[in-house]
């Protein structure tokens, strides 16, 4: 737990007001600009057919029929765009919450509290994505052959990353409304 507290409190001492708003306008960018562009390349070479990291869970047969579904060279980019545009995508969002969140619970709770613990959770949905990306681009890699265990986790890593990440911006409500009470009530 002094760990936790530990990550915590050197994750705070980034997220200043000028990197909590570049993170800001970079999040926005993000979701303006580069994910819509994302969206048309897989779906001009997948023709539209669904991806694993959308859904909020799956099972390893549900998996297999994705990337029967995506053909040879839907696979090929799927593989490809996780290691390349989703790698920097999930440090955008992580980079985001946790600065926007650690710059709110700075202001909004004292430094004891355990509020102050929230700055973690997307930090952990990141980690999340890592780990589904990694899992459904070997089992996709591997495709028509199976990846039993692999492909049982990386569902299982979906749900959990979409938990964290939900949480996460949950947690900047929070925050931010306690910087704001804060704020006005003093």
């Amino acid at each position: 737990m002094n760990y936790l507290h530990s990550l915590s409190s050197a994750l705070e001492k980034i997220a200043t007001g000028r990197l909590a708003l570049l993170s800001t306008i970079l999040f926005f960018v993000f979701l303006v600009v580069v994910l819509p562009a994302q969206a048309d390349a897989t779906a001009a070479v997948t023709g539209a057919a669904e991806t694993p990291d959308t859904a909020f869970f799956y099972t390893a047969g549900e998996l297999y029929r994705i990337a029967d579904a995506l053909g040879e060279a839907g696979r090929s980019h799927y593989i490809r765009s996780r290691f390349t545009f989703d790698v920097v995508w999930p440090l955008v969002y992580m980079t985001f919450l946790v600065t926007t969140i650690g710059w709110s619970t700075q202001r909004g709770f004292d430094a004891s509290s355990p509020w102050r613990l929230l700055n973690l959770l997307p930090v952990a949905g990141a980690l999340l994505d890592f780990l589904e990306n990694s899992a459904t681009s070997l089992v996709m890699a591997r495709y028509p052959a199976t990846t039993p265990v692999v492909a049982e986790l990386a569902g299982l890593f979906t749900l959990l990353k979409w938990a964290f990440v939900f949480t996460s911006f949950a947690a900047l409500v929070v925050a931010l409304l306690a910087a704001g009470v804060r704020r006005f009530s003093s």
